[in-house]
């Protein structure tokens, strides 16, 4: 039996990101791409509960089955694996994003929530990302390397609870390194930039700028980034902290 590969994205079924990422994964198996109608960068693993989700089929893409669903990458997943596929899928992959999800941005990806659900449901997991934010991006590159992941992650596994954040620079030589790495320590140094509309009314819209506070560290996804490597960061779904005795001082009981 062929293996069966669920795509999804945050950017959309317009992207042209998923779109490559099928081409680089029709010929491992069967490829369902379930993606979400409109971009849905920054929803991390938010889904829809307040009002009914929209599936459509779409025509297939290179032997693809193509769907777009009215809601958020987490949705798209479950819709799959719940409704739309014959079987529990062999791999999720989502991606490939326009922008880089390194170090803190794993939380905030939409892209990364769909690894996330998908590991949630104990299916082996990709999130790909190309440190290029432009439409036309030349996704190229990437190619080979997630050929050549997603095909170990086929024949390996994954551990139970683990995915994969997987980014690739814009810059990446002939020569492509990879690097099994850690997300940076780093921060947005958000703002709201203020504009008026034509009705005069003031809105504020998201700026800021990204803040490596290990700059020199080189066992980080943004040093490998800068450098020109691939980096690859196994990341837990549950980020429950473990040294549970460093809050001892925590009573057990309320006094009364």
């Amino acid at each position: 039996m062929d293996k069966l590969i669920l795509v999804s994205n945050d950017d959309g079924i317009e992207a042209k990101g998923v779109h490559e990422l099928i081409r680089s994964l029709q010929h491992l198996g069967d490829v369902v791409c379930v993606c979400p109608e409109s971009p849905q960068s920054g929803m991390s693993m938010a889904l829809t509960v307040n009002m009914p989700l929209r599936v459509k089929r779409l025509p297939d893409y290179h032997g693809a089955q193509m769907y777009r669903v009215s809601g958020t990458p987490v949705d798209c997943v479950k819709m799959a694996v719940d409704n739309l596929l014959p079987r529990k899928p062999d791999i999720v992959v989502s991606g490939i994003n326009h922008g880089s999800n390194a170090a803190i941005n794993v939380v905030y990806s939409g892209t990364m929530g769909a690894a996330f659900e998908g590991c949630a449901y104990g299916i082996p997991s990709i999130g790909f990302s190309l440190t290029s934010h432009k439409e036309d991006a030349d996704f190229t590159p990437c190619m080979p390397v997630i050929d050549t992941l997603v095909r170990l992650v086929l024949d390996k596994g994954l551990p139970d609870g683990i995915c994969l954040n997987v980014n690739m620079p814009a810059n990446m030589s002939e020569y492509q390194e990879m690097r099994v790495t850690k997300g940076c320590k780093g921060r947005w140094n958000d703002r709201y930039d203020q504009y008026t509309d034509p009705a005069h009314q003031p809105f504020y819209w998201l700026a800021g700028k990204f803040i490596n506070e290990e700059p020199e560290n080189e066992d980080t996804d943004e040093w490998c980034l800068e450098h020109g490597i691939v980096s690859i960061v196994p990341v837990k779904l549950d980020p429950t902290y473990m040294h549970s005795e460093e809050f001892s001082w925590i009573p057990n009981k309320l006094s009364q």
